[in-house]
């Protein structure tokens, strides 16, 4: 693999991912909490099972970037951008989906927990992540087609 390549490989790859970001995060989440006919423990249910399997998907997401990266040997800020992109995965998949899962169980159980930030940490780091993933995606773009 050249390093053109690789390069074409990593911005595919992280422009995928920020749609994907985009579609569940920031669009069929919020709406679903909407919809008037889905009660509040079937939402809760639904984005439980809708971001563990997605947290899951992220990490294959990280690893085949780390692997086309370590191919392609990004320097400088491309570097810092996907450091940053697996820093807030790391994150998300040790601390706070795991800790967002929990608080959404015990809301199906008839639970209410208490009031935490965790919920809006989780959107901060996927801003965070999906600007990131843009800017790598936009960066390799602009610099292959130089």
């Amino acid at each position: 693999m050249s390093i053109e390549q690789g390069y074409i490989a990593l911005a595919i790859l992280a422009l995928l991912w920020a749609g994907m970001i985009i579609g569940l995060s920031f669009i069929a989440t919020p709406v679903k909490f909407r919809a008037k006919s889905l009660e509040r423990k079937a939402a809760f249910d639904v984005g439980r099972v809708t971001f563990r399997l997605f947290s899951r998907v992220e990490m294959v997401l990280a690893v085949l970037m780390l692997i086309v990266a370590w191919l392609a040997k990004p320097e400088g800020t491309l570097t810092l951008l996907i450091g940053l992109i697996l820093l807030v995965i790391i994150v998300q998949g040790a601390w706070l989906t795991p800790y967002l899962v929990r608080r959404a169980a015990a809301v199906i159980e008839g639970h209410e927990p208490p009031k935490s930030q965790a919920h809006m940490l989780f959107v901060s780091a996927e801003v965070l992540k999906l600007l990131a993933l843009v800017a790598l995606g936009a960066t390799l773009l602009l610099g292959v087609s130089q």
